[in-house]
């Protein structure tokens, strides 16, 4: 298997599906019963009701990825598949963080709070927990420095993004 060769990727697949039940196990299934890892995945309904995206990271060689996408394209109810590594895109990631705040270091996290643009969104008398959004290199940054403090517990939702320009969103433009 290529997995762990050199030219492995990290690669942001966007996939554009039919909002039906089912389509997301089949999707998810398709990647697994290859043995490929789903490393994040985030779905969502898009501004069309009937139509919603996929967004989800694997790591592959080009030929890796190449299969993956060419047999996503096959699946029933699989509009459009797009590897987001060959468009311009941003991605975002939104991580909840706990993070054990006594007296002495509040100010800090605090301050810590405000450079990274993270909410502080729950406080009591041992802990505050912080929203942090941003992309993978700013989650890991804010991450390192908070676990000076004492991470107790942290969650996240798993990588989202979008392509800078525009990729077909309503099912009525797709075909044709």
């Amino acid at each position: 298997m290529e997995l762990n060769s050199e030219n492995s990727q990290r690669h942001t697949l966007a996939v554009l599906v039919d909002n039906r039940p089912g389509v997301l196990a089949r999707v998810s299934t398709l990647i697994s019963g290859r043995g490929f890892n789903i490393d994040s995945l985030s779905v969502a309904e898009t501004m069309d009701p009937d139509v919603s995206l996929i967004t989800l990271i694997t790591t592959g060689t080009p030929r890796i990825i190449s299969q993956i996408v060419k047999q996503l394209r096959k699946l029933i109810n699989v509009i459009k598949v797009t590897d987001l590594a060959e468009v311009d895109h941003v991605e975002r990631q939104l991580v909840m963080v706990r993070v054990k705040a006594v007296e002495a270091n509040r100010a800090e996290i605090m301050r810590l709070a405000k450079i990274f643009r993270a909410q502080i969104i729950d406080v009591n008398s041992r802990t505050y927990t912080l929203e942090i959004t941003g992309g993978q290199d700013k989650i890991r940054a804010a991450l390192a420095l908070l676990d000076e403090f004492g991470i107790e517990e942290q969650v996240s939702t798993g990588l989202t993004a979008i392509s800078r320009s525009p990729l077909i969103t309503k099912k009525s433009q797709s075909q044709g």
